[in-house]
């Protein structure tokens, strides 16, 4: 009897609970922030409880200025910009907008409100105080916070992935019998432009001591690609040496389709996505996947690739997984292109994304789509 297979959903939580997340250190405030009261925009520093009255422009006040170069008293007032400390005497900022200056006099064109348009002491965060938890994932927000509150942000370095077709029918010039290596080219250029450091390495033959080899000689390599050698023929090797090398198969096959025969495995704190050899399989399986694993090892908030889309007709769906289908997509409008299946590369290069398929088929509809970028 035929074990069940994996939901994706399952397979990503899978991977996902086994890469560790490198997240950021505790960010904890050096001091109060803001440090001093601070003007919230450009206007005039002054006593609110003088009302209305015409004020003497005693100067100006920019930002990183010292503030105890003025102190406002009855019937003053100090310019100011956005960002400059609020001098002292001072209780209110109104905005530019709001006054009319004529020479060194200041007029009001409405009454000044207590506290208005000023950023108090302390009002962000005190001196202490706890802002982000350790572990929390990085973003360039949160880098820059780390950089306020006095920390030499870490910018991790790209991830390097590798990536190697295998197959022993893979050439540069072709006979009839043989193909071009596309996927390689093809998953490439997609690690490259989810922010990878991406390399393509050459092809994997067809033989067991080989590929033992080059499995325990990645180099730098943090994150290896493969496509082919995954599923069940005789001569899909890459199971057999990655057990043989000792590594952890994380989940070999899921319910997806095109994508059954996807492998996921740890070999040491390398990530090895062993991907099946169709170009549909090979792409759609990377773009489900490889987001969720940069994410981790770089640190980020987890992309989330799915949209939402109307499907324009119904599609019928016989196996018993769920379906991505190649579509056009038009203002959210999701079109399905005639496919020959999941070794039908030209369908997927006119495609825009592919929509989710439910088994047994789905009636037009909203439905959801990842993006074929």
């Amino acid at each position: 009897m035929n074990e069940p297979l994996l939901p994706l959903d399952e397979a990503l939580a899978m991977l996902r609970a086994a890469i560790p997340l490198k997240g950021l250190a505790r960010i904890t405030a050096d001091r109060d922030d803001p440090a001093l009261d601070r003007s919230a925009m450009d206007g005039a520093a002054l006593r609110s409880m003088d009302g209305i009255a015409p004020r003497t422009i005693l100067g100006t006040l920019f930002a990183g200025d010292d503030p105890s170069t003025f102190h406002i008293g009855p019937g003053e007032a100090v310019r100011i910009m956005t960002g400059a400390v609020v001098p002292g005497g001072a209780d209110a900022v109104v905005p530019v907008e709001e006054l009319r200056i004529e020479g060194n006099q200041l007029f009001l064109l409405r009454l000044p409100k207590l506290g208005e348009a000023i950023r108090v002491r302390g009002s962000q965060a005190k001196e202490g105080e706890a802002i982000l938890p350790e572990g929390s994932p990085s973003t360039a927000a949160r880098t820059g916070l780390a950089a306020q509150v006095g920390l030499n942000p870490e910018l991790f370095r790209r991830v390097q992935v590798g990536i190697a077709s295998t197959g022993d029918e893979l050439v540069g010039t072709p006979l009839p019998h043989q193909i071009r290596d596309s996927n390689g080219p093809m998953l490439t250029a997609l690690a490259h432009r989810l922010g990878a450091d991406a390399q393509k390495l050459p092809s994997l033959p067809d033989d067991p001591e080989s590929l033992l080899d080059r499995f325990s000689n990645l180099g730098d390599i943090r994150v290896l690609i493969t496509s082919g050698g995954v599923s069940m023929g005789e001569k899909d090797y890459l199971p057999m040496v990655l057990k043989e090398l000792g590594a952890n198969i994380l989940f070999h096959k899921i319910r997806l389709k095109p994508g059954k025969p996807m492998l996921a495995a740890l070999l040491g704190d390398r990530v090895i996505l062993g991907l099946p050899g169709n170009p549909q399989s090979a792409y759609l399986n990377a773009l489900l996947f490889l987001p969720l694993v940069l994410s981790r090892l770089e640190g980020c908030p987890e992309p989330d690739p799915w949209h939402r889309g109307f499907l324009t007709e119904a599609v019928k769906n016989r196996g018993e997984r769920p379906l991505l289908l190649p579509c056009t997509l038009q203002e959210g409008r999701l079109t399905p292109v005639r496919s020959k299946g999941s070794g039908d590369l030209i369908a997927l290069a006119k495609a825009d994304a592919c929509a989710w398929i439910p088994e047994g088929g789905m009636e037009a509809g909203e439905t959801r789509y990842i993006q074929v970028i």
